[in-house]
Formats: structure tokens, sequence, C-alpha cells
């Protein structure tokens, strides 16, 4: 183990306060019950009497189902119902994200007979157990009129729509390229890609007197129960998601997609509770993953290294029902000071589930192809490619004028390259090798957004003496338990380890999306608000209740401490438990959170229930920031890349608890790994098939991929990001890897792959 990989050992490992508050690297407090299994997932709820339900899915891609009989499957064992455009239940289009509402695709399953990608979800087969509905599923008999399908976003009769509300135009792009010493024009894409968390897509839903409860692995509480409440057509108010653990999302699981629909209307239609769980095939096409993207970039540069110009031409795909936009100029115009920047993006409707997000959705294939260029000019100008990163530091945000509310960039530029030893290297390509493995080391800078979003939450002092914290936001593996319970320890001085939360419900206090980073700014800010007021509140019955020993005490001079209410300059004490007996129960819950207390109930439902109300710092530009370090080693005869080593230093601010920061930090990165050098979504161009949709097919990362990860922390404090300083953390670290590991490519091999992954066919 590396001296540096020795010191962030002993900073995660050194011995905590007995508070292990904000700041403390303590060990995730929903571990043990995740190892043990008794952590109790979406689908693994079991309520009474339940029915299994199983989707039927399209197998072409464009047309209408000309024949579909049932009368097989009907006659099978156990079967209770099958649904499809023949015996259909009434679902109603829910609306849009783009139009305010909380649904990422406006499909609505059995309505009619028309089919519009491979894979459609078509029909719902009910039944008493999960064997007898599979097997009748295949049983049910259908066929299809065809019509000419859009495989590809360039197939020909694709009509491109622009998304002009995202396009970027700053000075006069165009003449400063034309003024450039040295120019260069190229075409980066990125495949389909697809979120692959190990829990699959389950649900429960359960029709009881007029409300339908939904156990559902959900990243949006708010927004599933909006979505869920439009498909069936009943008030927000009569549904409840519970989603306390989600195994795994990366993007997928921010809304309920059309299975659940399926079974929340055959819930009501039965009456009874029924349980859907997509097979990992299915969920290729059942959701959309990351769509394909393809950017032109040009790039204009002086002599000395100066980027004049970058103009920009991208497109992504979508469905042909919703537009959702990979925008690949997200960090195009952000990451240097470059006062002339074009760049347009337009969405392209193909034959295809409608697209989701995946991490660090629009920044990672942006980041990609910019760096890749950037990588490119630094060969072109004979210039290091950090220091051609240097020469174009930006002071300041170029594209929205503003300052950086904090940019440690710098910083992560040479803790990074001392770490890796990038004075080392070499810097033309095939010079460093070792045997018949070239070696190749490359870099490239990262950048994700801080979003913002009010939320609540309420705290308990239990009858026992002991602290609860409840909040809607969900803990997607990211450790929100933990760090919601650190921040009420550091106010309330008492073991964070000791404090109770609860999570994932919609029926706790209002939370947005755990998405883009921002959950857990905005929870502890919630929670640390909350955690103020019960401290004031319990100061103030200490000081008030006719039997308190401290009664009569100005609250000026009472502290929480060792779990009580302590007098300064006096034995006197009232244990949390003493107080909780003496105290009315109503006393003891407090809420809190960061709304405007002004704002209406109503209002406060319908920020947390769209995406639309994310905001930004106002005066500054607010980011995170990373530098990545990759070392591949490419075997010279066979074109095999393994990755020998990766360093990454990264701003995420104020880090909350620096082990599960990491943790974050190196998920992203093992997903950029993967991104660089496997995964890719393979559609056969006859039918739009998914073909490699499964686990041994998509190839992901495993251990025997990723070398030692080094990372460094080289954030502070920013508070004009958000209230506790923190800035994002888990989307931050795939951002820019797949660019460091093709740059790594091209130093060790002389040939640059422009397109991913980067596998050995590309190299021989």
């Amino acid at each position: 183990m590396s001296d540096l990989n020795e010191t962030s050992r002993q900073a995660l490992t050194e011995p905590a306060s007995a508070v292990q508050g904000l700041g403390a690297a303590r060990s995730r407090g929903d571990g043990k019950v995740k190892v043990t299994g008794e952590a109790r997932y979406a689908v693994e709820h079991q309520p009474d009497n339940p029915l299994y339900g199983v989707v039927i899915q399209s197998t072409v891609a464009s047309g209408r189902i000309s024949r579909l009989s049932t009368d097989r499957a009907q006659q099978a064992a156990g079967v209770v119902a099958i649904y499809t455009h023949l015996n259909p239940l009434k679902i109603i289009k829910p609306t849009a994200i783009a139009d305010g509402g909380a649904a990422q695709s406006t499909y609505t399953p059995i309505q009619d007979d028309k089919i519009i990608h491979n894979g459609q979800n078509i029909g719902l087969v009910v039944a008493e157990t999960f064997e007898q509905a599979t097997w009748a599923a295949s049983l049910v008999e259908i066929e299809y009129e065809t019509d000419a399908a859009l495989i590809f976003a360039t197939d020909e009769g694709v009509e491109p729509k622009p998304v002009s509300k995202q396009d970027i135009d700053m000075g006069d792009a165009q003449q400063a390229m034309q003024q450039a010493d040295v120019r260069l024009s190229e075409r980066y894409t990125t495949p389909r890609e697809y979120n692959m968390p190990m829990e699959p897509h389950a649900c429960v839903a359960q029709w009881q007197d007029g409300r339908m409860t939904v156990w559902e692995p959900s990243q949006w509480v708010a927004g599933a129960q909006v979505e869920i409440a439009e498909w069936m057509g009943i008030d927000v108010e009569s549904v409840r998601i519970i989603s306390p653990y989600v195994g795994g999302g990366f993007g997928s699981k921010p809304v309920p997609y059309t299975h659940v629909a399926l079974a929340s209307v055959a819930s009501r239609a039965l009456n009874r509770p029924i349980k859907v769980s997509l097979t990992r095939p299915q969920t290729f096409t059942g959701l959309g993953g990351r769509p394909a993207t393809s950017q032109q970039l040009e790039l204009g540069a002086s002599r000395d290294g100066k980027i004049q110009a970058i103009i920009q031409r991208s497109f992504s795909e979508t469905s042909l029902i919703d537009v959702f936009a990979e925008n690949c100029s997200k960090v195009t115009a952000r990451m240097y000071a470059v006062e002339n920047v074009s760049a347009q993006h337009e969405v392209r409707p193909i034959n295809t589930v409608t697209p989701g997000w995946m991490r660090a959705p629009g920044e990672n294939p942006s980041a990609f192809g910019l760096e890749v260029a950037m990588d490119e000019m630094a060969y072109a100008l004979d210039i290091d490619p950090l220091e051609l990163r240097l020469r174009n530091w930006a002071d300041k945000d170029y594209q929205l004028d503003l300052p950086w509310s904090s940019r440690r960039l710098k910083e992560a530029y040479q803790k990074g390259a001392e770490a890796f030893g990038w004075d080392q290297r070499i810097m033309a390509p095939r010079s460093m090798r070792e045997g018949r493995e070239l070696i190749g080391w490359g870099m490239a800078s990262g950048t994700y957004p801080v979003n913002k979003l009010p939320a609540e939450a309420k705290i308990i002092l239990t009858a026992g003496g002991r602290f609860i914290v409840q909040c809607a936001g969900a803990d997607i593996g990211t450790g929100t338990y933990t760090i919601l319970a650190q921040t009420a320890a550091d106010i309330l001085n008492v073991a964070s380890t000791a404090i109770a939360v609860e999570l994932g419900d919609t029926t706790l206090p209002r939370a947005g999306v755990a998405g883009g980073s921002q959950l857990a700014g905005n929870v502890t800010a919630a929670v640390d608000d909350t955690a103020r007021r019960m401290r004031d509140q319990l100061l103030k019955l200490a000081s008030e209740l006719p039997h308190s020993p401290l009664k009569g005490t100005p609250v000026s001079a009472l502290t929480l401490e060792r779990d009580g209410v302590q007098g300064q300059g006096s034995d006197a004490r009232l244990t949390f438990a003493q107080l909780a007996a003496l105290a009315p129960a109503e006393s003891l819950t407090v809420k809190g959170g960061t709304f405007p207390e002004e704002m209406s109930q109503e209002e406060r439902d319908k920020m947390v229930r769209n995406l639309n109300d994310m905001s930004r710092p106002e005066k500054f530009s607010a980011h995170s920031w990373s530098a990545h370090f990759v070392e591949v080693r490419v075997d010279e005869d066979f074109g095999t890349i393994r990755v020998k080593r990766m360093v990454a230093a990264l701003d995420s601010g104020r880090l909350y608890n620096p082990k599960l920061a990491r943790s974050q930090w190196i998920g992203g990165m093992i997903m950029g790994v993967g991104q660089a050098l496997m995964e890719e979504g393979i559609v056969d161009p006859r039918n739009g098939r998914v073909i490699n949709n499964n686990l041994a097919d998509y190839l992901v990362p495993v251990n025997g991929d990723i070398p030692e990860i080094i990372t460094i922390n080289v954030g502070e404090p920013d508070f004009e990001a958000t209230t506790l300083g923190g800035k994002p953390v888990g989307e931050l670290g795939i951002v820019g890897v797949a660019a460091a590991i093709s740059n790594a490519v091209f130093h060790a091999t002389g040939k640059r792959v422009r397109d991913l992954p980067i596998t050995l066919d590309k190299l021989i």
C-alpha cells in the first residue's frame, strides 16, 4: 500500500469523538441491517394474500398488434387475470417532468395496439404465484403487423428536434475559429448505456379502502406519489410510497415506470396486493438508460496554447413520444477561459424506450468530448496536457459571467499530479513500455453543479430518551441514514450512533429527489435547522417544567451534555429520559426545515413534487471539481487494455463523512472504467432488440478489472454553495474518467479512439 493510501486509511480510521458528528468517518448506520439481511427492500414486503404479476413485452420495434390470444394462458393453473389492450384497465397519461409533472415517460401501457419500440410493456399476467404467472405469460400468443422502424439516430428518416433552450452563444465563435492558429474538429460518440443496479425494478402495489400504497425502490418518493396518482386518476394524498432502502439506482429509480402503473391499476381492479418484478432483460426496455450521443467538437487555439473558440454540434437519441435530452454541452463553456463558444444540441426520435438518467447525465458525455479534444489540442501544440489546462484556467464562470463559489481545481491538479508522478511522463506516444506492454498515462478534468431544493425534517424525543430523525428523502446507498444522524448529533451533542433515522416514506416530512447529487445538501440543512429547534425546545422545557431540577435556571446557563440537559457550573442535570417523562408528549416532537416560513403547505408540496423548482446559488457559480490521472497497460500484440493505476483529486467542499464520500467517489470512478472500456448496448438493426440484455453479455467491471484507487480530498467548506458547506460527491466521480482513460490509451498506443467503449478491435 502506498504512503498516500496509508495516510488516507489512517484519516478514515482514527479514533472518533463520542458524538461522531459531521466530518467523522464513521461507518454506515444502515450497514449492519443490510449485511445481516434485516433490511427489507421494496419487493421483499410480504402483504397478506398477494398476487404476482408478470409483464409481457413486445418483440418488434414498430407496428401494431394484429392478433393477441390469451385463451391458453387463461386456462393455466392459478391465473387470475390477464390485462392487455383487449382487456384493458384505464391508465391516464401522466404529466411529463418537462411540463411540471413527475413522469419520465408519458407512455401508458395496454391502452391501444400500437408498438413504438421493441420490449414495450404491452400486458400483465396475474396469478396466485410467480411461477404460475411466468408460465402463463409464455402461453400468450401475439402476432404483429410491422412498420419500418427507426433503429438508430443516424437512420434515414429520423427528424431531428432542436433543444434551443440549452444552446450556448458566447462571443463570436465562428470568427474566432477562423482566426485561430491551430484548429481541430473531431466527432466523439458514446453508446447506449444501462444503469444495472443490483436490486431489480420491482414493486408491491396494494389498493385498500380507497387508498393506494406502493412499496417501490424510489429515489424520489414525492415524484412517485404524483405519477401513480395521475395514472390512477386519484388524489395525490390517496397514494403512499414506502421506500426505506434502495439497492442501487444510479439515476434509474427517480420515477416509477409502467410496470408500476400496471401493478397499481390491477391491484385496484382485483382488490388484492400485487407484486411485479421486471426480469433483468426486461429492465433494458421497461425503462431507459443513458441514450447514445454524438458530438462534433471544434477547438481553435493560439500557438501559445490559449483556446480561442469552441464550436459544438451534438445530438442524442430519444423516443418517438417524449423528449429526453442528454445535452453534450453541459461543461463545454464552463471548464476553461473561453470567451467564444457556440453549442447546439438536438434530439433524434427513434423507436426506443424513452431514455433516462444515468450518473452525471449530460456532464458525463460532455466531459468525454471536451477532455479528449483538449488532449488532442495539447498534442497539436506540443504542450503537456496538464499545462494546457492551466494555461486556460477559468478564473470565473464564463458562461454565466459569475464568480465561483469555490474552485479548488488547481489544488486538485497539483495534488493529483504529485501523487501520480505526472512529471515523470514522457510526452511522445508509445514512448513508455515494459516488455510487450505499452504504458499510457492520461488525465482529464471533471465537474458537477450544485443543485438545491428546500426540505423538511422532524425530530422526536422518545419516552426512553432516544432521538428519531424523520425525512421523506431516500437513501439510495449513499449514506443518508448516517449523515442525518451525524447532523443531528452535532447539535444535540449525543452519539450519532444512538440516533435513529427514518427515511423514504411520503408520510414523512417533505424532501425532493435523491439525484443530481443534491439530497445530502438539502436534507442536512433541514435536519440542522430542526435539531437547533429541538435543542432550544429541550433547554426551554428543562428551565420551565414544574418538576425539573433545573426549573428557573436561565436557558443561557443550560447546555446539552451527556445525554441530558446540564446546568453550567452545577451538578444539576436532567436526562433526556427524565425530561421526556416530565414533558407533554406534543412538546417532544419538533419540525423544521429550509422552506420559507410564509410558504403554504400546497406550495411546499408542489416544490418537492416536480424537478423544475430546483435552484442554484444566484450570486455564484457553484460546482464540484476533479482531476483524474490514469495509467493503462496495453498488450502490443493483442490490444487488450488494463487500467493499472487511478488517482483522483477532488473538491466536493465539506465532506459530511469522508469514508462515505470516498465510497461514492470510487464508485463513480469504477463506473467510468466500465463506460470507457466495456459498456455498450448492442441493438439488432433488423428489429431494435437489445441483444446483450443480461449481466453475462452487458459487461460491467468486476473486482479483477479495478486497480488500486487513490482519492485525495482538496475541498474546503463552501457556504456559498450550500448551508453546511458540502458540494456534489456521487455524480462527480464519474465525470472525466472515460476521457482520462481514452487519453492514456492514446499515449500508450498512438491510436486515438473517440468512440466509446475502447475495445481491442479499435486498437489492432
